[in-house]
């Protein structure tokens, strides 16, 4: 039996393959009756081992929307989470209640060992090295008011913060596959810094594509000439409280304000994957500011997460 098509990263789609997903995510946004059905009699199962808001609401109103069923489970209170239970075990017994599997994990190995020993899809909803939906659901965002710039790759991208993140690394890989300029502008600290697996992907698959991904420890070189201005939270899920201070003191440079605002370009657009804490990441002038779309991403996720679903079974 052939292994099914599961979303891991962001680079297990192609190019083409992400614009299917947004173009079909517009038109399924649009015309949500159209879809009514199209998972009628079909269950989801989700795997939460972090806390969550918008991906488990939005991936469970979209399963309903379709006409299908969602199941949350929680790993803490569970024998998998208790090591009663294996990964291997529980992906070969769930495949065969559910027809598509979903986990939100701290390790990025659950979501491989998932994937390989499963017969039915696996989507990752986080783990500490992807998070495709999110990243999917930005460039839906993006592609609404910016079309042609994000299909054609003329469109830089800049981050701030914390580059050793999920978000960054599929953010980054997005950036290398349609052929984009993008800057990570975080601290030289390792604690910080991008893994070197992850900046070896993106290299190689830079030198296919003509991207430019760097990483700079200057927000306003980062920021001039941006189209995107993205940051995340510097306190994930799985940060210990005693780290906050340290975090803020090392961080604190590479905060979001209306300077780095002005230095992008006139029409930017200001992301974050939410939640998000005012005063931290970036001022409350900018997240709640007019060129903000944060709640936008968030809507997003909805949309293009039922797209993800139909894609990996073979409905679109």
């Amino acid at each position: 039996m052939a292994q099914p098509r599961s979303l891991q990263k962001l680079t297990d789609l192609t190019r083409d393959e992400c614009l299917q997903i947004v173009s079909k995510a517009v038109h399924m946004k649009r015309n949500p009756a159209d879809y009514a059905d199209a998972m009628k009699g079909k269950t989801m199962l989700m795997l939460f081992e972090k806390p969550s808001l918008r991906t488990r609401v939005s991936f469970e109103a979209g399963m309903n929307q379709m006409g299908g069923y969602a199941i949350f489970y929680s790993i803490a209170d569970s024998p998998l989470g208790k090591m009663k239970e294996n990964i291997h075990d529980t992906a070969k017994c769930t495949s065969r209640y559910v027809e598509v599997i979903a986990a939100r994990v701290y390790n990025r190995q659950d979501i491989r060992d998932l994937a390989k020993h499963s017969t039915v899809p696996v989507i990752n909803l986080l783990d500490d090295y992807a998070h495709p939906c999110q990243i999917l659901a930005d460039w839906l965002t993006i592609y609404e008011r910016m079309p042609e710039r994000l299909s054609s790759g003329q469109l830089k991208l800049s981050f701030f913060g914390d580059g050793r993140n999920n978000v960054t690394y599929d953010l980054m890989r997005a950036a290398a596959l349609f052929g984009m300029r993008m800057d990570i502008a975080c601290p030289a600290d390792e604690a910080f810094y991008p893994e070197q697996e992850v900046l070896d992907e993106v290299a190689e698959l830079s030198k296919k594509t003509g991207a430019v991904v760097r990483v700079v420890n200057d927000v306003l070189e980062a920021a001039r000439d941006s189209d995107v201005i993205y940051t995340d939270t510097w306190m994930s899920y799985g940060i210990k409280p005693d780290q906050e201070a340290e975090r803020k003191r090392v961080l604190s440079p590479f905060q979001v304000d209306s300077r780095v605002m002005q230095t992008a370009k006139a029409d930017a657009l200001f992301m974050h994957c939410l939640p998000t804490t005012r005063g931290n990441e970036q001022t409350a002038e900018v997240v709640d500011g007019p060129q903000s779309v944060v709640f936008d991403q968030a809507e997003n996720r909805l949309h293009v997460q039922k797209v993800i679903v139909l894609f990996l079974l073979g409905k679109i």
